[in-house]
């Protein structure tokens, strides 16, 4: 981007520049130097600033141009320079995150299929693409296709893999009359689909169009430099006209009136007011970088510390997004404990591609177990695999496999089995039967594991916040409601289309809400640009999630998101601190000046002074010690809830 190469420019030239000075190079050296920075990262600023300056709107982008020009010629060029490079800075990062923004959105219709098989009235099929299908025509689906159009199932039986859409762990066994979703992955079996939306209505293309809408009018946020800036950058112009012009009406001589009326420019200019805001907040975001949290712009960095209540996806954020053995309960006329059972249906599964049967296979080896060869291996979708072990028939599949008229009938084998499938199911896990030579023997549990740190964040954010975090997944209420349970929250929402999640996260935030929302899947990312922040789990996330968001969790560390909310609030403190500071030195040397007569050399001291204090502040904040007292120390601040007057949030301990 020009942007970036142009700021990577001027920094260069004003690195060189200021080598070249210590090292006691002849002036004429690093004065060309620190110019040639002024051109490479000032020309676009200038530009920008006359832009507006044309619409009749004065901005501290000019302002910061003529303060630079006039400490070159007043001798300050190493002043002015730094000045460019701050700002040069700060621009190629905002164009550089609005650019990938952009290109996130292109990148989800990847998803969709391209082309897609029209089967015609006389049983003959033809390829064409997927933006040419009508409502009513009729697409078969191929195992391992990605399904071409929202429709229905007319005809076939197969597993769909719908987690780009719902976020669904698992495959969603699809029958006659089920909707499928286009971008959706088939599995086994082969789908006849009737088609029912339009390419343009489908939810993918929604999602699309939900996430270029969400982008568009979410309000734009600036930091708190910039919301002043116009008001500051008029005042100091007027008032050193003021300073130079009516002097000159009363009689004044023409250069101590000018001298006079530079130096206020100088002392007035904003650079210790920029450095006092950029540095603690940039610190802030390398010491989150250094940590796992990628954020995406000193703008984000501001914003966590206004966020009243977070909103989790479930699967893949709160979760590790893979299923797991969590009960192995054989029944009690199985004849044989648990381990006996499991290696039966390890040895089964082994040949199997399907996530409960990867997660199968893996809790045997966990366990050591020594899985026998499987024989006559066979896979039917929605009805599990078959194969003969060590002489014995081993069934695995679905509590379908109970009501199947081959199935032996054993009245107790039988009762017992609902009831192990009943609770499992009550409790959000996922059930599978094990049949033994056509009779049941035992019942597995399949859940996604819950991450480690998911209850004591929730804790952490629900202390920083003073609101419980909610939970916004696609996946079924049993499953949601066993996790939301675990970690501690109370607020759940199941069975979400992504439009269902922007609709939830625009409630509250209707509701007074600062909303952050963090996710990892397809369908999170309209909901993340709906949102007042997103954050993206980064290790499992997909491409449109991590650009969407505002920012990343490499490490899909979850303790880390207290953390820097609290972080933001430290950075804001510094940040008021510094602006404090820098505007008591502003205005005494601003009154000496106006009042008395400030001497150049002491109103530059002054004025650097300050500006080398604020930056040295702000700098605290990359210090490790400061991230580990982020969220672990007692830091009193006061927030405004929705229907609630102020109040004093504790900081919450991790």
């Amino acid at each position: 981007m020009a942007e970036v190469r142009w700021a990577a420019a001027a920094t260069a030239l004003f690195a060189i520049g200021g080598l070249f000075q210590l090292a006691g190079a002849p002036a004429v050296v690093w004065w060309v130097l620190y110019l040639a920075c002024y051109v490479a990262g000032g020309w676009e600023p200038a530009l920008a600033g006359l832009r507006a300056l044309r619409d009749k709107s004065l901005d501290v982008d000019l302002l910061m141009i003529v303060a630079a020009l006039i400490a070159a010629t007043i001798g300050q060029v190493f002043d002015g320079a730094l000045l460019i490079v701050i700002f040069a800075t700060s621009g190629a990062l905002e164009a550089f995150v609005t650019r990938r923004t952009a290109d996130s959105v292109r990148a989800l219709l990847d998803l969709a299929p391209e082309q897609a098989s029209r089967l015609l009235d006389d049983g003959t099929e033809e390829v064409v693409d997927a933006a040419d299908l009508v409502v009513g025509e009729v697409i078969l689906v191929r195992p391992g296709e990605r399904v071409g159009a929202d429709g229905e199932v007319l005809d076939g039986i197969s597993e769909v893999d719908q987690a780009s859409i719902t976020g669904e762990p698992l495959p969603v066994l699809k029958v006659i009359g089920d909707e499928v979703f286009a971008g959706t992955l088939n599995g086994t079996g082969a789908l006849r689909v009737r088609v029912d939306r339009a390419a343009q209505d489908s939810v993918v293309a929604r999602i699309v169009a939900m996430v270029e809408d969400a982008s568009a009018t979410k309000a734009k946020t600036q930091l708190f430099i910039e919301r002043v800036e116009q008001r500051y950058s008029v005042a100091v112009v007027v008032a050193t006209l003021a300073l130079f012009f009516i002097p000159l009406g009363l009689g004044a001589e023409l250069r101590p009136t000018l001298l006079r009326a530079m130096t206020f420019m100088i002392v007035a200019s904003p650079c210790a007011v920029v450095l006092a805001t950029m540095p603690p907040l940039l610190s802030a975001i390398a010491n989150a970088g250094r940590h796992g949290l990628l954020v995406k712009s000193a703008v984000v960095m501001e914003r966590f510390r206004d966020i009243t209540i977070v909103a989790f996806d479930k699967t893949g954020t709160l979760t590790e997004g893979t299923p797991r053995v969590a009960d192995v309960i054989p029944l009690p006329t199985a004849g044989f404990d648990a381990d006996t059972l499991l290696r039966f249906v390890a040895a089964a599964e082994r040949p199997s591609e399907h996530p409960l049967a990867r997660a199968v296979v893996a809790a045997a080896h966990e366990r050591g177990l020594d899985l026998p060869h499987a024989g006559d291996f066979a896979s039917a979708p929605g009805r599990g695999v078959t194969a003969t072990i060590e002489g014995r028939v081993v069934r695995v599949g679905s509590p379908a496999l109970l009501t199947d008229p081959t199935v032996r009938a054993v009245a107790q084998s039988h009762e017992h089995a609902r009831e192990a499938v009943a609770r499992m199911e009550a409790s959000g896990r996922t059930a599978v039967v094990v049949l033994l030579d056509d009779a049941p023997v035992g019942v597995l549990g399949l859940t996604d594991r819950v991450r480690p740190d998911a209850r004591a964040t929730v804790a952490a954010l629900t202390a920083l916040t003073g609101a419980t975090p909610v939970l916004l997944t696609g996946d079924n209420p049993g499953a949601a409601t066993r996790v939301a349970q675990e970690i501690g929250i109370t607020n759940v929402s199941a069975s979400l289309l992504p439009e269902d999640k922007v609709a939830q996260v625009r409630a509250l935030q209707a509701a007074g809400h600062t909303v952050l929302l963090v996710g990892d899947g397809v369908n999170d990312a309209p909901a993340m640009a709906a949102a007042d922040l997103g954050v993206a789990m980064g290790r499992h996330g997909s491409d449109l999630a991590l650009e969407t968001s505002d920012a990343v969790i490499v490490r899909d560390e979850l303790a880390i998101l207290p953390k820097i909310i609290d972080q933001s609030w430290r950075a804001h403190r510094v940040v008021k601190a510094n602006l404090a500071f820098a505007a008591t030195v502003i205005a005494a040397l601003v009154t000496w000046d106006v009042f008395w007569i400030l001497p150049l050399p002491l109103g530059v001291a002054g004025h650097e002074g300050s500006t080398v204090v604020v930056g040295l502040n702000g700098l605290r904040l990359l210090r490790a010690a400061a991230w580990r007292r982020a969220g672990a120390a007692p830091f009193p601040r006061v927030s405004t809830t929705p229907d609630t007057e102020p109040r004093q949030q504790p900081t919450a301990r991790i």
